[in-house]
């Protein structure tokens, strides 16, 4: 089943197209990583989804249910911005208010597991006027997930903590995907939504770019693959033969001692270099291929 499915979703502020005819499927158990500029549009689109603004066309469906439906929104779970919490309340009371207000009221036993998941359980009692920027996050996705939803949005859940905190949540995030719910995430962090995320959307100009796998927007990106191959040493006799076949085989050749690195256009080259290594008895130590990062992926587009 889909946790989430646009058709042509589009949205507009007077002349200003701000969300363009985006057509998304996110299967139910994924983690989305949803990246994209300042001003991409994630937020108009989010909003959208969680049904805080109306679309000027198109449709979307959560779980199954076709939107705008409030009768969907016990089943999700929506981290907001920590500036939206009452000062005067203590952590635990707006995980009940919250809780009461979604319809799934809850004990005050799982409030505190709920706290402990996201390292507040000490601070429980504390009021939120009191708490620190990274401590007020953390509360913002605890009032995601305390009514145990199965599709939630997490809007930079890290941005702002401290590295420790980081890894607390990304264990969280993780955990959460493995009781089979489906995370839809926005992050600038670049190396964390490579490193949990299970796809990726970019989105510029109120459009997806494109979406994918790492491995699905690494082939669609590199046009070229860098490898490093150490190697035994290579008789004097065969250098000479061994250099001009390697110069047909790729470019950028650059031959060391014990090693050497050469750009092909497809991994399939990367296997023949190797059986040729092998045809002069190289015996091959070590091959490191240079792949592009989510970070040259983006800066891309």
């Amino acid at each position: 089943m889909l946790a989430i499915e646009t058709k042509q979703l589009s949205k507009s502020f007077w002349k200003n197209k701000v969300v363009d005819n985006i057509d998304l499927q996110v299967e139910k158990g994924e983690i989305l990583g949803f990246l994209g500029r300042n001003g991409a549009g994630k937020s108009t689109f989010i909003n959208m989804l969680t049904g805080i603004i109306q679309p000027s066309s198109g449709s979307y469906a959560l779980l199954g249910v076709q939107g705008p439906n409030d009768s969907i929104k016990k089943k999700i779970g929506v981290m907001p911005d920590y500036s939206s919490l009452y000062g005067s309340m203590t952590a635990i009371n707006h995980l009940h208010y919250l809780a009461d207000v979604s319809g799934k009221p809850v004990s005050r036993q799982h409030c505190m597991e709920v706290l402990k998941l996201v390292g507040l359980e000490e601070h429980a009692n504390k009021k939120a006027g009191k708490f620190s920027f990274g401590m007020k996050k953390k509360l913002a996705i605890a009032q995601a997930i305390i009514h145990d939803p199965q599709l939630i949005f997490l809007d930079e859940p890290t941005s702002g903590l401290d590295a420790e905190s980081v890894i607390h949540i990304h264990l969280l995030i993780q955990q959460l995907h493995q009781q089979g719910k489906t995370i839809f995430m926005t992050s600038h962090n670049l190396d964390e939504v490579e490193k949990i995320c299970s796809r990726i959307a970019i989105m510029k100009d109120g459009r997806i770019k494109k979406s994918g796998t790492m491995d699905e927007l690494r082939a669609y990106y590199q046009s070229t693959i860098t490898v490093t191959i150490k190697h035994s040493p290579i008789r004097p006799a065969d250098l000479s033969t061994m250099q001009q076949w390697l110069e047909q085989a790729g470019t950028q050749l650059d031959i060391k001692e014990n090693h050497f690195t050469i750009q092909v256009e497809s991994e399939q080259k990367i296997a023949e270099i190797i059986r040729a290594l092998g045809t002069y008895k190289i015996d091959i130590y070590r091959v490191d291929v240079e792949e592009p990062s989510l970070e040259e992926i983006f800066l891309e587009e």
